[in-house]
Formats: C-alpha cells, structure tokens, sequence
C-alpha cells in the first residue's frame, strides 16, 4: 500500500451538530474541476425595454384590498372577472404529458402578460433568468456553427426579456425586484459582455435596502466596504450593516462581528462586543452564512481572556454545525480532529473522511489531498483502497495551487501511480511545485533523488505510527512510499 503523511496546518484560514451519532460510510467521489471566473471591468450598455407593447394599459395596483390599513378603510373584495393563470394546457391521469421547455416558456410568458400583478411579473423574471442558465447549447462543430449561435441568442434574448421587464417593476417600487435586479447586474447577468456592474447594481441596493429588504442592505454594506460602484465610506457600510443586522441577517452581524474584534471598519476594538455580534449570527447562520459557527469555534479553541473560555467540546459542536452547512473550512477542520484525535474527538476513520469529503466538495484543496491519503491506504469497512481515487485527488488538489499536491502528482506519473507514466507530465508537475518552493520537487527535478523509497518501509501519517489509540492506522506493505 501507499501511505502519505501530509503537512499539518494548525487550523484553517478563518472566513466563514454536534458529531452525528451514527457513523456515516462515505461516499466515492470523483473530482471535477468547475472553476468560473467573472470581469469586473468594462462599461454596461443601455438595453431595451421590449417586455410590453405600446397598446399595453398603464400600470394599476392589482385589485383587493389596500396593504396598509393605519389611514385607509377596508373594502371588500372585488369579484374576480376571471381566472389569471390558464391551467388548460394541463393533462390529468392517464393523458398527463411533460410540455417542452419552449412550450412551458409561451404559456408562463402568455399568464405573466394577462396580469398587471407585480409579484407574477417578478417571478416570471426570475423563471427567465433560471431558464436562460439552464439553456441547452450544443458543443460547438465547424458543422453547427449556425445552431450554436442561435442558441446563445436565444439565451440572451431571456436575459434581455426578464431585465426588461424587471426593470420595469424596479421603477415602480417593486422591492424584490429592485434586488435581484441588482444581483444580476453584480453577477453580469444582463450586462455588457456579462461584466460585473456595480454602477448599476449599488444604486438598486440602495433602493431595495430603503423599502426594509435586509439582503440589500447587507450588499449596500459590501459595496460601501469595498468601493464598489461608489467610494469607499466605512462609516456608511457600518449604517448598512447595522440596517440589515437589525433584521437579524446573519451576515452582517458577522462582518459587525468581525469589525468590533479586530477593531476594522473604523470601529474601535472590543472583543466581548464583537463574540455577542457573532453569537447572534450564529443563532441564525445558514448554508450562506455560515461563518459566526466557525469563528466561533475558532476562538473556543485558543480562548479570549476575560471574553471566551477554552472548550474543545463546544468548539467541535460549533465545527459540526458548519460543517453540516456545507462550509469547507469547517468540514476540514473536523476531518482532521477525527484522523487525528484532537480536540477530544476519537480516532473514526469513517467521520474523518464524511468531512473530508464535504469540504472536498467545495474544492477545499487540502481536503482534496487528504482523501488522497486516505484513497491511497483505505479503510477496512469505510473505504476500499484505489490508486486511481488517490491519484484524480491529489490531481484536484494539484490544480488548486497546493504545492504538496503538485509534488505527489509528479511522482504518481513518474512511477505510474494511479496513472499512465508520462515522465513529461511528471517533470512539468515538479516544476510548478519547485517554483512555489517545495524542495523536495526541486531536487527530484535536478535528480538529487537517489531513487524511491524502499518497499516495505513502514511511514507514519503526521507523527502516527507503531500503536495509535486502539485505531489500526494504515501501513505500507508492497508497494513504495511517498512521504509528504
């Protein structure tokens, strides 16, 4: 077998359930690389408004009664003339049938037309703007050139369509559209060559963030924070994120949080201020948001005098909870007390790589690369041994940056690990990982490297070998072994 011991780091970089009782079995995983990258420059091009026809009556609030009622007096309903949404279409029992993606379109487009109603138009937006991501575009062939063109146009032509007609609503008041209006601009979704436009999107925020919409006052706050789409102002990110943390948004009483501990954002420094800000977003932490629970868990790991005592326990609890959100730093954290046995956590191979995996998910490099430790050795009744797993792990890892990673990849494909050997491949892996200074790479490179280590040499992982708590932990056997 092979056996890597990786590089310990003392914890992750800090950004943002208890233990599950029954011990999960792992998955399989393959990595897939999906690394997207988005411009933030360039200037946005006006659009036009084509949602509406000129023979189109004015705008009217729908019928029913007024939404506040402090100085108006309540009326009855008036009867409706007609059904809004025109279910015709649809095929119970035995003649049910799955319409086309055009079809569904044309009679979602035909509901939204027969209603002045804000709130159908608004979703109908966002349906557009969901469709146009899920839009199938054929793989590009010097024999359908023509077709994939037409499909990006027709993409663009949703886009166009749902921003038109949002920004319609946004003009008349509309808080929900006003936003995700302006997240699309800050995403590039109906921009100039799909570029981030923060021109447009923080004046819409700030319109959003006046009529109470707490997301909105929370990206007014980033945008003052970072000077995008205005000048950088402190002062008025703390007024946004203030406006939004009254609303309990977790986020903001993060980046409060944050701001009171490390004395940022113009704010004076005070610990025991800053953990009753984290405390309360971590009260209301989502998959989003989940970053209080892990800063948190952080400082009950080291302790704040007079502010945070030292609890292993808590602190794993809090790493849980994160972890079970879906936050990578977190999941890797736990995989690491769980291979180790630290912070009063077993030794359970089976929990350490459950979290290992959930952080790997999210492209987590160092996690990649302890998967392919343990992908490398196994685990009896939690994961079966394969060279190839390890190798696609380490090779995840590699493409993250991570110069171990690099230096494992080179080898694999020098000896033929998991892969092909491809001595090509191998030198140009131990390059990347010198130049980033592995040593180990460099000399393997200038052939400084007497050669493999011997078969049957017995390698610890991170100072474990020989009896480690009860837990049999993996040895080499038949095959050489790489330390990392």
């Amino acid at each position: 077998m092979w056996v890597i011991a990786h590089e310990y780091n003392s914890r992750p970089s800090s950004q943002f359930l208890p233990p599950p009782q029954q011990q999960p079995t792992p998955q399989q995983y393959s990595p897939q690389m999906q690394a997207q990258y988005i411009d933030d420059d360039g200037t946005p091009s006006p659009e036009a408004d084509d949602f509406y026809q000129s023979d189109q009556p004015p705008y009217k609030p729908a019928p029913g009664p007024p939404r506040s009622i402090t100085n108006q007096s309540v009326r009855a309903h008036s009867p409706t003339p007609g059904p809004i949404l025109d279910h015709s279409h649809l095929r119970p029992g035995k003649q049910a049938a799955l319409l086309s993606h055009e079809r569904t379109l044309e009679l979602y487009r035909a509901n939204a037309k027969k209603t002045q109603d804000p709130d159908l138009q608004f979703e109908f937006a966002v349906f557009m703007v969901d469709a146009s991501k899920t839009l199938p575009i054929p793989e590009p062939t010097p024999a359908n050139v023509m077709d994939v063109e037409k499909a990006i146009d027709k993409r663009e032509d949703l886009i166009k369509e749902a921003t038109s007609l949002l920004k319609r609503n946004a003009d008349r008041g509309h808080m929900p559209s006003q936003y995700f209006l302006a997240d699309c601009y800050a995403n590039g979704i109906g921009t100039h060559k799909n570029r981030q436009d923060f021109d447009r999107a923080f004046p819409l925020f700030i319109l959003a963030a006046k009529h109470g919409h707490p997301d909105a006052a929370y990206r007014a706050g980033t945008c003052c924070e970072n000077g995008w789409g205005c000048r950088r102002e402190s002062a008025k990110a703390i007024q946004f994120y203030r406006k939004a943390a009254a609303s309990s948004h977790p986020g903001a009483l993060y980046r409060l949080g944050i701001a009171e501990l490390n004395g940022e954002l113009g704010m004076s420094r005070r610990p025991k201020e800053g953990v009753k800000w984290l405390k309360r977003s971590a009260e209301h932490a989502t998959a989003e948001f989940p970053h209080a629970l892990h800063e948190l868990a952080l400082l009950h790991e080291r302790g704040i005098h007079n502010v945070v005592f030292v609890d292993y326990e808590y602190s794993a609890e809090l790493l849980a909870q994160a972890a079970e959100l879906g936050y990578a730093p977190s999941a890797y954290r736990l995989g690491e007390c769980y291979e180790y046995g630290k912070m009063g956590c077993p030794q359970d191979p089976a929990l350490s790589i459950h979290y290992y995996n959930i952080a790997a998910q999210q492209n987590h490099r160092d996690a990649c690369f302890a998967l392919t430790a343990w992908y490398l050795v196994g685990s009896p009744g939690v994961l079966p041994q394969s060279d190839t797993e390890a190798f696609l792990w380490a090779k995840r890892a590699a493409d993250g940056g991570l110069a171990k990673a690099m230096y494992a990849v080179g080898y694999f494909c020098e000896v033929g690990i998991g892969t092909p050997p491809n001595q090509q491949e191998a030198s140009a892996m131990f390059k990347k990982a010198a130049d980033l200074g592995d040593k180990r790479a460099a000399e393997r490179l200038h052939g400084n490297v007497a050669g493999p280590i011997a078969p049957g040499s017995v390698v610890q992982r991170d100072g474990y070998s020989g009896d480690s708590g009860g837990v049999d932990m993996p040895r080499a056997k038949d095959k050489e072994c790489v330390i990392m």
